[in-house]
């Protein structure tokens, strides 16, 4: 149905909605990695400047080959010296073979035979997932958007054991929140079905928050027919169990009134009290409503109660 506006009226752009995918794409959500890169430059630099400077002055002048050895020597002072973040383990391979972890702070490689094969970020990560149209254990299905946190506690272990760390990790929990929305078993359970599977990838999960949960807008109308009606039926039978109290406790006042003339009497002198009370202190009584209160009419009106036997 299209919505009908004014001539004043402008269209305003429609509000995207939140995505899981372009949350896991964004890159600005990173911190800079600008300051290894500035410290590689600057390696290369000192040590271009210290090999032409020694070039200089073992031979007497500025020729190609200082320049070239120079470069040369700078690049190699460039793949030696490194620098890892506060929050990064840096893990080194030589040969190809798993040789240390290193980090934060300085550290150094062999040329050609050492290698950095990750740098693996140590603090808590936040990974967002979802499950479009999952099946409930009663067959309803429903939409699910969840948050992840977790951290890297073993950078060998993320760096050896698996490709693709970040990916493995949303992928197991897509994987794990689908089976527990099919079980009706969600949040701890769901952390420890994530951390069981990701533990032997170094990872460690901190909790598993639920976002979200849509169902398809024919289902709630059906729902909430179902829970008015549940609702109503539980109003009436609240509504039968309170008539029957009533009904046993004005069986209960009949007996008495039949029992006991007096308790009659001061019901009735009750019933005058509520009525003066009601109308501010002031009632007026016919005549032949006041003969009701005389002693044969009370007589009577206890007569009239009394279940023939």
């Amino acid at each position: 149905m299209k919505n009908r506006k004014g001539k004043n009226q402008t269209d305003a752009p429609a509000a995207k909605p939140f995505s899981i995918e372009q949350y896991n794409s964004r890159t600005d959500r990173r911190t800079s990695q600008n300051g290894s890169l500035m410290f590689s430059a600057f390696v290369f630099v000192v040590a271009l400047v210290l090999a032409i400077a020694a070039g200089y002055l073992i031979t007497g002048a500025f020729t190609v080959w200082v320049v070239l050895v120079g470069f040369a020597l700078a690049c190699l002072a460039e793949m030696s010296i490194h620098i890892a973040m506060q929050w990064e383990k840096v893990v080194v391979l030589r040969f190809g073979k798993f040789s240390r972890s290193k980090g934060p702070g300085l550290y150094f490689t062999i040329p050609f035979i050492e290698q950095t094969a990750l740098k693996a970020d140590q603090r808590i990560m936040v990974t967002g997932f979802g499950a479009e149209e999952t099946l409930t254990s009663d067959l309803v299905p429903i939409n699910v958007d969840a948050v992840l946190f977790w951290m890297v506690w073993d950078a060998e272990k993320a760096c050896l054991e698996v490709e693709n760390y970040y990916n493995s990790v949303s992928l197991v929990a897509q994987t794990a929140l689908r089976d527990a929305i099919r079980r009706n078993q969600l949040d701890q359970e769901l952390q420890e079905v994530i951390e069981e599977r990701t533990s032997l990838w170094g990872i460690t999960v901190l909790s598993v928050e639920i976002r979200d949960i849509v169902i398809p807008q024919e289902l709630q109308e059906v729902m909430s027919t179902e829970a008015q009606a549940e609702r109503e039926k539980n109003a009436r039978m609240v509504l039968a169990e309170v008539e029957k109290d009533i009904s046993s406790m004005l069986v209960d006042a009949a007996h008495v009134y039949e029992e006991n003339e007096v308790a009659l009497r001061l019901r009735t002198m009750h019933l005058l009290y509520e009525s003066v009370k009601g109308s501010g202190g002031t009632v007026v009584i016919p005549s032949a409503y006041s003969e009701g209160f005389s002693d044969a009419a009370l007589k009577n009106m206890a007569d009239s109660l009394k279940t023939p036997k």
